[in-house]
């Protein structure tokens, strides 16, 4: 195989979806198995919806999921500029290389013209096609429709008969008949390359060997493979991978949860999850493991096993998978990037004081086994740095509202308060020998602590708990539960 050369080209329109992001992986993925370069385009011709904060956007959503390019903006490369507002005369002069040699032509219908064409082919029965009336104008045509200050458009002048095939290295060979395909517009009457256009001019130019995108792309490649004929380029390879669909089958929208990589990541959710969860959409594995780190990922990605099916966005299932890299992760890192969720629900402060940073390590790895997202440990942590002024009706129901439970939380505390040393084994101890002495079961004694010191049933050893919040919380917290037993279920 030639030098592989792959590139993601999306539109600064919006955040980057989900779907642009696997598209991305794939071609990324390709790119680093074959020892190739991955270039990033951004395809920003359509002046009307592109933002620079979308392009922005692109760009950090890219280089936090870790799909970093060997080029493209702000890394360069020999065949920039790599946005496509910055390379019109390179489309302007592959178009007028078109007209010169009469593979193109300038058509000068309205769209008004056009809008009343197609209401009429499709009340008589006829596709709504272009009539190619433009396509045989004479020049004395034309200057009397430019005198009327007409603006053309370019269309390329597509062949009548025959089949164009793409090959695709997913699906095999998809025929188009040419009859079926529009003399479709390849340049703007505002002086604007069509996407159809400019893609091909830009993956010829920067020498892309692998077209790898989205399937709903496919109905776009025979006319790109026409341009690619007009002009005289050599045909890169295809490979349209499947759809990404909800779980009901229908098309992945808002309802169904997140839909961008800034979302997931604001909800708390890893790189290196998604990354690991998107490459299961539609490329299977070697073996049956889903839990995959990305050196195995690179090494076992080939185009073969890229399914023609539907892909089904599982969230659930990318929330497993986050769960495991939260647990398994290094635990500096994680306490670093769940500093933000704690911060920002008001239990840190910010920046937080590097005597506390190992404290609230302990605490994020106490609470961290029982987590899926980041989100979800700042609420697990919260009641290690806030005070308890509520309890879980469920545990207030089954642990305090049992006859002496207040009695038995004033005995706890005097246990705890007498230890020469305060820490989760003399704690445990304590309480054994309490519930033994008592001759009650340790979860009699166990539960409405818990409940006591966090307001909740579940969560780290009880033990640990106590010794992250200390002795003073923990007896404070104790006579608590006591009195507001003793005030609200006496």
């Amino acid at each position: 195989m030639n030098k592989v050369r792959v590139r993601f080209a999306p539109s600064p329109t919006g955040s980057l979806h989900i779907g642009g992001a696997r598209t991305a992986l794939f071609n990324w993925l390709f790119a680093r198995h074959h020892h190739g370069a991955f270039v990033l385009r951004i395809d920003d011709t359509d002046t009307e919806r592109s933002t620079e904060a979308s392009y922005k956007e692109i760009l950090t959503a890219m280089g936090w999921l870790g799909l970093d390019w060997d080029e493209g903006p702000e890394k360069g490369g020999q065949f920039g500029p790599y946005l496509q507002s910055q390379r019109l005369e390179l489309y302007r002069r592959e178009a007028a290389r078109l007209l010169n040699e009469g593979k193109a032509y300038l058509c000068y219908c309205t769209v008004e013209e056009l809008a009343e064409r197609r209401r009429q082919a499709q009340a008589e029965g006829r596709p709504p096609m272009y009539d190619r009336r433009c396509r045989y104008l004479t020049p004395a045509d034309r200057t009397r429709l430019e005198q009327e200050g007409r603006q053309p458009v370019i269309r390329l002048a597509v062949p009548e008969t025959g089949t164009t095939v793409v090959k695709d290295l997913i699906r095999g060979d998809v025929a188009f008949e040419n009859a079926t395909i529009d003399d479709f517009i390849i340049f703007k009457s505002n002086g604007m390359p069509t996407y159809n256009f400019a893609t091909v001019v830009d993956d010829h130019l920067m020498q892309i060997s692998h077209i790898i995108r989205a399937e709903e792309h496919l109905s776009n490649t025979p006319k790109q493979i026409l341009v690619y004929q007009a002009l005289a380029y050599e045909l890169p390879a295809f490979a349209h991978v499947p759809m990404i669909l909800a779980p009901d089958r229908s098309k992945l929208s808002k309802r169904h949860g997140a839909t961008s990589v800034e979302e997931y990541r604001d909800e708390g959710y890893l790189p290196e999850a998604i990354i690991n969860y998107l490459a299961l959409l539609g490329w299977s594995p070697e073996g049956e493991e889903e839990i995959i780190p990305l050196e195995e990922i690179i090494e076992q990605f080939s185009l073969e096993r890229v399914s023609k099916n539907a892909a089904i966005y599982d969230t659930k299932k990318l929330t497993w998978i986050n769960g495991h890299y939260l647990r398994e992760g290094n635990l500096d890192r994680i306490t670093r990037l769940a500093l933000p969720f704690l911060q920002a629900k008001g239990l840190l402060p910010d920046p937080l004081p590097e005597k506390d940073y190992n404290h609230v390590r302990s605490v994020i790895a106490a609470v961290r086994d029982r987590v899926k997202t980041l989100a979800e440990v700042a609420d697990a942590a919260s009641y290690f740095f806030t005070d308890v002024t509520s309890y879980e009706e469920k545990g207030i129901r089954k642990h305090f509202t049992r006859p002496g439970a207040a009695a038995l939380l004033d005995e706890a505390r005097e246990r705890l308060a007498a230890l020469p040393e305060f820490n989760a084994r003399a704690a445990e101890e304590a309480y054994r020998s309490l519930a033994e002495g008592k001759g009650i079961s340790t979860g009699q004694l166990f539960h409405p602590t818990r409940l006591a010191i966090s307001g909740r049933t579940m969560g780290p050893g009880l033990f640990e708990i106590m010794e992250l919040l200390g002795r003073e919380t923990v007896l404070a917290r104790l006579d608590r539960a006591a009195r507001w037993i003793r005030e609200n279920l006496a």
